[in-house]
């Protein structure tokens, strides 16, 4: 995953998680504006997602952000 898009998801867990607790949890929807307007950056991260980690539709804004620090 490029790292524009990995430092993008660190920023917005980090946001989610102050504002609503480090329970709060997301989707990879959350890094993307309502319009689809870089298709390229959303089917990178669903694939992250989805098919390499096969992760739930909601995780943990913690679990995603740990994963991400990790380099996976």
């Amino acid at each position: 995953m490029r790292s524009d898009l990995r430092a993008k998801i660190v920023e917005v867990c980090d946001k989610k998680i102050a504002a609503k607790g480090s329970t709060v949890g997301l989707s990879f929807y959350a890094f993307f504006a309502n319009k689809n307007d870089d298709p390229e950056r959303l089917m990178e991260a669903a694939t992250w997602w989805i098919q390499t980690h096969q992760l739930d539709h909601f995780e943990k804004a913690q679990k995603i952000k740990g994963m991400i620090k990790d380099g996976l």
